[in-house]
């Protein structure tokens, strides 16, 4: 990200010719790896929330 900065506070003419394409590459790619290691961690954490409500509902039909 500082690398982008950098590069878009050479002024408009480095934006405009994409002389910052290539750090904006690098940026949208390390952005995308972390979404998509908190999307996974946040899948395991609702498919164990979904087992522990699973068993609770189980339980509540077993002693109705």
């Amino acid at each position: 990200m500082t690398a982008l900065e950098e590069c878009h506070a050479r002024g408009f003419l480095w934006k405009s010719m994409g002389m910052c394409n290539d750090a904006k590459h690098q940026v949208t790619l390390c952005l995308r790896a972390e979404r998509l290691k908190r999307t996974a961690a946040n899948r395991e954490a609702a498919k164990v929330k979904r087992e522990k409500v699973k068993k609770v509902w189980a339980e509540i039909d077993e002693n109705s």
